[in-house]
């Protein structure tokens, strides 16, 4: 017990002083450009309805707390969903797009299309028919964080070596096992890459939606605050939803660590 303790308190050190290496830079800056902000906004006597500082967005954040909390979880929601949906259609369909050449023909040039829209256009189309409640702001979360997920899923399973997927064939390996102990593996650090992408595109796909249409979610506090001319509490709304952006990218980057060790270990061998 006492070799495992002595053991563990070198790897807990090494650890904290990496996240000091790796942080520090990023902190720092983000403290300098906070400093210059308060500094600037106190010499330059800039109104708070121009430019509040970051002092008077982190009062209105406290004193405002319900309000974000409560528009925070309608906006969790919808990006959650939206982001569900598009890993639920999204990996069945890259693999029907790797296994079917036929599928990929048809359905690509469909997808890219749709892609090359703007969520915005279609954000009006989708209220007109899905109503003013939740569903059109999970709409345009799937639709916007659909497409990075689904290319980076084939991409990633069509990375697999022919050699070794003629290798396991020979040994008799029938196609399901092929895909689960070779395609999948080798597939899931670029399926991951999508997901990341796809979190932070549900975000501002589930922000726009409530632009267009919503009763509640930061998205709709932040024009209500604009109309009221409130632009402490606009910036609260903006650091709220950028705090909530970072917390489901770390979710899924923390899922990543869990499915694919073999990545963060090959990793961490390289730095």
């Amino acid at each position: 017990m006492a070799i495992a303790a002595t053991t563990a308190a070198p790897v807990k050190i090494g650890r904290l002083r990496s996240w000091i290496v790796n942080s520090g830079p990023v902190l720092g800056i983000f403290a300098a450009i906070f400093v210059l902000w308060e500094l600037g906004c106190w010499l330059f006597k800039v109104p708070d309805f121009i430019l509040p500082s970051p002092s008077v967005i982190i009062d209105k954040i406290i004193s405002s707390w319900w309000l974000l909390l409560v528009n925070g979880m309608v906006t969790a929601q919808e990006i959650v969903l939206g982001f569900g949906m598009s890993v639920a259609i999204g990996i069945p369909l890259a693999v029907l797009a790797v296994y079917s050449r036929i599928f990929e023909r048809v359905a690509f040039p469909f997808m890219v299309s749709l892609q090359t829209i703007p969520k915005v256009a279609l954000a009006p189309i989708l209220v007109m028919w899905l109503g003013y409640g939740i569903l059109p702001k999970v709409m345009v979360a799937f639709l916007i964080s659909f497409f990075p997920i689904v290319i980076s899923a084939v991409v990633g399973m069509r990375s697999a070596e022919k050699e070794m997927i003629y290798l396991v064939q020979s040994m008799g390996a029938n196609e399901l096992t092929t895909f689960l102990k070779i395609r999948l593996p080798k597939a899931l650090p670029s399926i991951f890459g999508g997901l990341k992408v796809g979190m932070g595109q549900a975000v501002v796909g589930a922000t726009v939606g409530e632009f267009i249409a919503a009763e509640q979610g930061l998205g709709y506090l932040q024009l209500i605050s604009q109309v009221r001319l409130d632009t402490a509490l606009l910036f609260a709304a903006v650091v709220v939803l950028s705090l909530l952006g970072v917390l489901l990218f770390n979710l899924v980057a923390w899922v990543e660590r869990l499915a694919v060790p073999w990545n963060r270990m090959r990793t961490e061998m390289i730095e």
